[in-house]
This record gives C-alpha cells, sequence and structure tokens, in this order.
C-alpha cells in the first residue's frame, strides 16, 4: 500500500541494507588526518614543550636527575593538559557537527521519512522543495514547477527549470529555489559531482577572524622579545660564569617566563565550549568565529512572520467580490460565495503545502466543501511566485480534459492590477484591505481565469483574471515577544523588521508586540534610493515592509557599510542572500528551509527569538571572559618576566632565585586558572545593560592594557621589594627565593579573584558560583603549603624555612600588590554612577 501522496513505495529496508553494502554510505571516503596524531604533533610542535624539553635535557647532562625528572613530569603534565583542552574543544565541535548535520525526506517502503543525509543510498525516492538543498545526485520522476540554482556546480547564478521531460538530472548540493521534485537516487558520496571536486578543497583552511589575526600577531611578538632576551640573558651569564650549559639553563628560565602560549589554548577553548553550551540551549553556532561576533551585534533585522508572530496562521475571515462584508467562519458554511473564494485559494496554493498559509486554506476546504475536488484534477500549467508585489498562478485540467480550474493568488495589490475592476470597486476593496490589515490579518487577493488552450503567455500577469475575493489570515504575536524586545532595547542593541507584508499588518503587529517604530520603508521606494540616500534612511528607519531578496540584501549591506554588526532572522529561500551577508545569519530551525539554514551562521532550534537574548549574552559573557584570561595572562607574566631579569641586569647579590623548575610550577598554575576558570565564571549582572561593544581593530584598548601592565608592574614591584626586604633582614639566597616566590604565587591568586570583575567589588564576586576557582586555587594554596613544609619537596625547591613574621610580610606584599586594584573598581563604579 502506498502511503504517500507521490505515489511512490521506495525501497524496503532489506532493499537499503543491500544497496548500502553495494555502495557505501553517503559521505567523504577521503582520507582525513589522524586525530590522535594531530593532537600528538600539535602539542610536541609547542613552543612551551620545546623549551622544557631542551631544559630536561640541559638537567640530565648536569646530572640533577631529580630537577630533569621534575621537568619530565612537566613535559607529561602539559602535554595532558593540552590534550584535555584540545579534547574538550574537539568534542565541542562535533557534537556541533552532528548537530548541523544536513537532513533529507526519503520515500521508504510508502511513507515519508526524515533522515540524516549520509542514510541515503542508491536507489533511494527522494523529496526536494523549495528552499531545501539536493542531498545526492539523481534523476527526477515527478516535478512541479521545479528550479534549481547550481552555481556551486556551474557558476551560473540563474535557476535552472528541471523536469522528467527535460534536464532531469539533479545534482548534490545544489539548492532548490521552487516547486518539488521526486527523484531517484544515483550517486552518492565521493563519485557524485561535488564529491569529486571536494577532494580539491578539502586542504583549504578557514579563514582567521580579525581577534584570531590580532591575538596570534600578539603571541608571536611576545615569542620574539622573549627570544631576544632569551640570547641577551643567556650571553650574560656566560659573560660571568662561562658556563655555557648553566647559562642556557637561565636563558631558558627566561624564555619560559615571556612566552604566553595560555592564549591561543584560552581562545580556541573559548569559543568551542561557548558554541558548545549554546548548543545545550537550542542555539546551534555552526562556526565557532560566530561566537566572537555575537557580543558585537548591534543591530538585529527580524522577518514578521514566525519570528515575532507564532507562524500558526489560521484563516480567520473572508471576503467575497460584489459583497463588502467581512465573513467570519460561522458564516461560510452556507455561503457559496465563500466555498467559491476558499476553493480558488485552495487550487492556487501547492498541491503538498508547506506554507503556513497554504495549509490552513487545504484545512478550511476539507472541512468545509464535502465534495473533494482535488483528486479529480491533475496540475497542467504552473506559474510560480513572481512579481513585485508577488503572485503565483496554478491551472488544473481533469480527467478528460472537459473541465479547467485557472486559479491566483497572492498581494491584493498584484491581484487588483491583473483583474478589470471599476475605480471604485478597487477603491472599496483596498479600504476593505486596509481595515483588516489595521487589525494585524495578512490579506492575499483570490482570481479565476477563464483562459482557453494551451498556448499560455509567458507571464501571468497577462491571462485574463476576474476578480474572486480576499483571505484573511491571522498570526498572533508570540508570548513572550514583549518581552524579548524589551531585553533587546536595553541591551542597547537596535531592532529592524523587514518583510514581505504590507505597512499597515506590519504596524498591527508592531504595535501588539511591543516594538518602537521610528520609520517605515516600503520596497519599491527602496530600490529608488541611491546607495548613500539608503545608508542615511537605515539608521533612523526600522520597519521595512514589501520587501524582496535585492531590497533585503542592500538593507544588509547599508547597515554593515555603516559600521554596524548585523544579525538577520530568516526561514525561506529568498532570506538566502541577506542570512550570507549578514555578520550573524540566523535561521529557524523548526520552519525555515534547508537552505536558509545553509546560509546562516546560526540555527534556533525552537525558532524562538527569545534564544537570542541568550546568543547575545553567551556572547558578551565569552568575550569579556575571554579578556579577563588574556588580561590575567598578560599581567602575572609581568613580575614573572621581572623577577627573573631584575636581579641579573642590576647585578643584585643573587642574580638568578629562580630556575625552569619554579617558573614551570607557575606556568602550570597559570595554564587551568586563565582557560578553565575564567571560561567558567558566570555573567555579570550588568553584561546585557550595556550597550554593544565596538568591532574596534585592537582587542584590548589603551586603557585595558594599561590597567592589565600595571597590574603587572605592581605585583613585580611587591616581589621585588620583597626580595629586597629579604636582603635587609639578612636572609639567606634560599630564604629570598622562597619569599619571593610565596608574594608572587599569593598575588596570583589574589589577581583570579580581583580580576573576575573589572567593575564590581571582590566581595560581590566571591558570590559568584564558580566550582572550577574553588578547587585550583585550594590547589595551588595546598602545593604552596607542601613546598614550604615538606622537607623534601622544600629542598628540591632549593626553598628554606624562613620566620613567620617574614613569611606574613611575603604574603601582605602579595595581596596588597593586587588589592589596590579594588579602589580603582571603585572610582569606576562611582563614575559611572
Amino acid at each position: 500500500m502506498m502511503n504517500t501522496p507521490f505515489g511512490f513505495n521506495g525501497l524496503s529496508d532489506e532493499e537499503v541494507k543491500q544497496s548500502r553494502q553495494r555502495h557505501g554510505a553517503n559521505q567523504s571516503l577521503t582520507k582525513k588526518q589522524n586525530t590522535l596524531f594531530k593532537s600528538l604533533k600539535e602539542v610536541v610542535l609547542e613552543p612551551m614543550f620545546i623549551l622544557l624539553a631542551v631544559a630536561a635535557s640541559i638537567y640530565f647532562i648536569l646530572g640533577e636527575t631529580n630537577e630533569a625528572l621534575f621537568m619530565t613530569g612537566a613535559i607529561l603534565l602539559v602535554s595532558a593538559i593540552s590534550f584535555y583542552q584540545d579534547n574538550r574543544s574537539r568534542k565541542a565541535l562535533e557534537a556541533l557537527k552532528e548537530m548541523t548535520a544536513p537532513k533529507a525526506r526519503v520515500i521508504r517502503e510508502g511513507t515519508l521519512i526524515e533522515i540524516a543525509s549520509d542514510e541515503i543510498v542508491v536507489g533511494d525516492y527522494l523529496l526536494a522543495e523549495e528552499g531545501s538543498l539536493v542531498a545526492a545526485d539523481g534523476l527526477i520522476i515527478q516535478s512541479s514547477d521545479f528550479a534549481v540554482n547550481e552555481s556551486m556546480l556551474t557558476g551560473e547564478s540563474l535557476p535552472v527549470d528541471k523536469s522528467v521531460e527535460a534536464d532531469n538530472k539533479v545534482f548534490q548540493g545544489t539548492q532548490v529555489v521552487s516547486g518539488q521534485a521526486v527523484f531517484t537516487v544515483t550517486a552518492i558520496g565521493d563519485v557524485t559531482e561535488l564529491g569529486e571536486i571536494s577532494s580539491a578543497i578539502q586542504d583549504i583552511e578557514e579563514e582567521k577572524t580579525p581577534l584570531q589575526t590580532q591575538i596570534g600577531n600578539f603571541v608571536k611578538k611576545m615569542a620574539l622579545v622573549g627570544a631576544v632576551v632569551f640570547i641577551l640573558i643567556w650571553g650574560l651569564n656566560y659573560f660571568k660564569s662561562r658556563d655555557f650549559l648553566d647559562s642556557l639553563l637561565k636563558g631558558l628560565t627566561l624564555a619560559m617566563s615571556i612566552l604566553p602560549e595560555e592564549i591561543p589554548v584560552a581562545f580556541s577553548t573559548f569559543m568551542a565550549l561557548g558554541a558548545w553550551r549554546l548548543m545545550k540551549k537550542g542555539i546551534i553556532v555552526k562556526q565557532t568565529k560566530t561566537v566572537e561576533a555575537l557580543g558585537a551585534a548591534n543591530v538585529i533585522c527580524m522577518d514578521k512572520t514566525g519570528t515575532i508572530t507564532e507562524n500558526r496562521m489560521e484563516l480567520a475571515c473572508l471576503m467575497a467580490s460584489g459583497n463588502s462584508k467581512v465573513l467570519a467562519p460561522a458564516d461560510w458554511i452556507n455561503n457559496l460565495q465563500a466555498h467559491e473564494v476558499i476553493k480558488v485559494a485552495m487550487f492556487a496554493s501547492e498541491s503538498n503545502p508547506f506554507d503556513p498559509m497554504e495549509k490552513a486554506l487545504h484545512k478550511a476546504y476539507s472541512d468545509l466543501l464535502q465534495k473533494d475536488e482535488r483528486v479529480l484534477f491533475k496540475m497542467a500549467h504552473e506559474f510560480p511566485l513572481s512579481g513585485k508585489p508577488p503572485m503565483m498562478t496554478h491551472v488544473f485540467e481533469n480527467e478528460n480534459n472537459l473541465e479547467r480550474i485557472i486559479a491566483a493568488k497572492g498581494a491584493p495589490e498584484a491581484i487588483l492590477a491583473v483583474c478589470h475592476l471599476s475605480e471604485s470597486e478597487r477603491e472599496q476593496i483596498l479600504n476593505s484591505v486596509h481595515t483588516l490589515a489595521k487589525e494585524g490579518y495578512r490579506i492575499l487577493g483570490v482570481a479565476k481565469s477563464n483562459f482557453v488552450g494551451y498556448d499560455f503567455p509567458e507571464l501571468q500577469q497577462q491571462l485574463p483574471f476576474v476578480y474572486v475575493g480576499l483571505v484573511a489570515f491571522y498570526d498572533p504575536p508570540k508570548a513572550n515577544i514583549r518581552e524579548v524586545f524589551q531585553k533587546f532595547y536595553n541591551a542597547g542593541i537596535q531592532l529592524k523588521i523587514i518583510t514581505g507584508d504590507n505597512a499597515v499588518t506590519t504596524a498591527a503587529i508592531a504595535s501588539q508586540s511591543g516594538f518602537k517604530v521610528t520609520g517605515t520603508l516600503e520596497g519599491d521606494a527602496l530600490l529608488r534610493l541611491s546607495d548613500a540616500e539608503l545608508e542615511e534612511k537605515v539608521m533612523t528607519t526600522n520597519v521595512f515592509t514589501r520587501m524582496f531578496p535585492e531590497a533585503k540584501l542592500r538593507i544588509i549591506n547599508a547597515l554593515k557599510n555603516r559600521h554596524q554588526i548585523v544579525a538577520m532572522t530568516g526561514d525561506g529561500v529568498n532570506d538566502g542572500p541577506a542570512l550570507k551577508a549578514a555578520n550573524i545569519g540566523i535561521a529557524m530551525g523548526k520552519r525555515g528551509s534547508e537552505l536558509a539554514r545553509s546560509a546562516a551562521s546560526l540555527v534556533l532550534t525552537d525558532d524562538d527569538i527569545g534564544k537570542m537574548v541568550d546568543a547575545i549574552a553567551s556572547g558578551r559573557h565569552i568575550y569579556t571572559n575571554l579578556k579577563k584570561a588574556i588580561q590575567y595572562i598578560i599581567s602575572i607574566h609581568i613580575p614573572i618576566i621581572l623577577t627573573v631579569a631584575m636581579p641579573l641586569l642590576l647585578g643584585w647579590i643573587y642574580p638568578n632565585i629562580f630556575t625552569p623548575v619554579h617558573v614551570i610550577f607557575l606556568e602550570l598554575i597559570m595554564g587551568p586558572t586563565c582557560s578553565i576558570i575564567y571560561e567558567s565564571e558566570p555573567l555579570e549582572a550588568n553584561a546585557m545593560q550595556q550597550p554593544p561593544r565596538q568591532m574596534t581593530q585592537t582587542f584590548f584598548s589603551n586603557r585595558e592594557l594599561a590597567i592589565s601592565v600595571m597590574q603587572g608592574m605592581m605585583i613585580a614591584l611587591g616581589t621585588l621589594i620583597c626580595y629586597q626586604m629579604a636582603l635587609q633582614a639578612g636572609d639567606s639566597e634560599a630564604q629570598v627565593r622562597t619569599l619571593a616566590f610565596v608574594t608572587l604565587v599569593v598575588a596570583n591568586v589574589f589577581l583570579t579573584l580581583v580580576n573576575r570583575s573589572f567593575y564590581y567589588s571582590i566581595f560581590k564576586t566571591l558570590r559568584y558560583k564558580n566550582w572550577m576557582l574553588v578547587g585550583i586555587v585550594f590547589f595551588t594554596l595546598f602545593m604552596l603549603a607542601l613546598m614550604l613544609v615538606v622537607i623534601p619537596i622544600r629542598n628540591f625547591f632549593s626553598f628554606a624555612e624562613v620566620e613567620g613574621s617574614h613569611l606574613l610580610k611575603a604574603i601582605g606584599l602579595g595581596f596588597v600588590s593586587v588589592i589596590w586594584f579594588e579602589l580603582f573598581k571603585l572610582y569606576t563604579r562611582m563614575k559611572s554612577k
């Protein structure tokens, strides 16, 4: 028994299994790099790994086995941390990839089902419809007004008409721009036209984002500085001691302290895990770089239907030709004119509808008319949706071609333009349209034609039409939309509606939704504006009606030319260009077409625009926490560098108090702190009450960089003061080393706590929940205590027992060298108020 409306049974489960055994799965079989080997290679080539390996080798050569083993252990630990972070990021990205895997609709055993595209087999019967991507190569066996964009294969941007009779081949990856078709799969995976091309593009690396480039440049500059200072320190030590290996070891100590290898790790971790967390909220980020842009979004352009409204179109009322009365559903039952309006509107819709309004018309026809004529007629000709404003026309004939139905529907203005009406009739109908639109109804005009013969004109507008009536649909605003809009406004984000609907209906829905209208513009008027005029207009206008693809694209580009970071929502084929052009293209997961989802960089799985509040909050959250992590890295590296370098450069009595084992211990603290603690920090209370950040040329402003440098200099000053105080007290080199190290570790702990916010006080941020912070801070202090108390460990680090008063001074200096920043934050809060 064939259950599908397309009349095909498709493959059985056994036939699917046999086909898969013969032809494989619909996946690329090109050789993929071993992820374990790739991760290992990346770890081994990291500069810090190389420095540690060299230092361990030197310790072995010098016969200092304990230090050598410690460095070897450090190598393993650093590698383990890198593997852990890489694994977290990779798993998050794999989960995202799985969530964004394309789907396909296939007929199997008489039932139309949806499967993952990689489960398609040769011989399957696939349904391709407007807005979808063709999932495999095949031959068309049934089609209706089917056209495909094959530009990705041919470079030709114009749609190509396809049918059973002419040009019946379809190819994987091409885009269906109109109609629908059923085709049998002839090729999958690497043997498709697209598959043969894919191997040539596999090795092309994705272009880095501006932030990635800035961070990469910063790390390279620091590495270059490290190399220069390494040679300088090595040379100075060798000049004084003439000991080549010992001098090399001291140079390596400084090189380790300078190299900020935590920064790129933190960046990749924050972006990948940020995308993974968004996915868990029902927001699929297809590219992690989108996370970077989310926090800067300052304009959101949205469609009305399904974004602001619920997209559950109901045929609310209608008006018939020659009658000015609005007929509600209760009036339709015995009204033959109402029957005619619904019948013509239904036949003007797709036979297998996917548009909510067309589904509502089919339902109304089934509920109202006792005799179902759909089974008696078949499509003879079709004029697709076209014109500005648009309309569409279907030609149906019965089995013996004795009766014909030519039905059209579209924007009321389009229908009225092709019907021969008097000026008074036209004015009366437009007044009715205006009245219904003011109440928030979506209105379509309906017409029929008595055209005879098969020599159809090129354009549907050339057919002789008779006006039949109006159908009005109501799609209520979403329950939470007013609250969502207010949150966007609080966050300093501009909202703009871009819709194909008319201005009056849009204004009614906007009013019901709490949308603040500042100006309106229609599509035809927009096209008459120059680029410069449009750039001015888009900054003051926030409702754009009767829009079409070219107009939407012009709006997005005009906003971008004014340096706005634009998010754009969309669900249809016509939204594809604008979604692709926007900084953040947002597709709807439930009702969105596959083409829209393919063009977008972000997908809302439940079509809830309110999730964009969460997405933007997450973008700001991730960006802010990444800045905190990198500012922490800059601040804590400065005192390590200066504590290692200054005693030698200034000729102090103990020029080399820190060795690689001390620096690597500090590095092992800093790595988890920046990429685990700060990544887990909660969103700050005022994050969504601040205006969006500007996408400036640099990651840090001069002020922010100056703050980090000042924090680092103060910690360095506290550490070096501790050094001098210990010298003045007559302490030994081991005691000086111990106290300086304690100062530095304590300062590191308090810097971690203080920098959790650059606005709120430490007393407020201590109430933030972050168990990662508690664990790592406790572990750091526990390890420091072991190094001071347990004699074998203390001796290994060349520490010595110190007086309690001296230890308290070191702790106090570490505390004071950081806590002064709380006064700066207090000043900032007072100034902002």
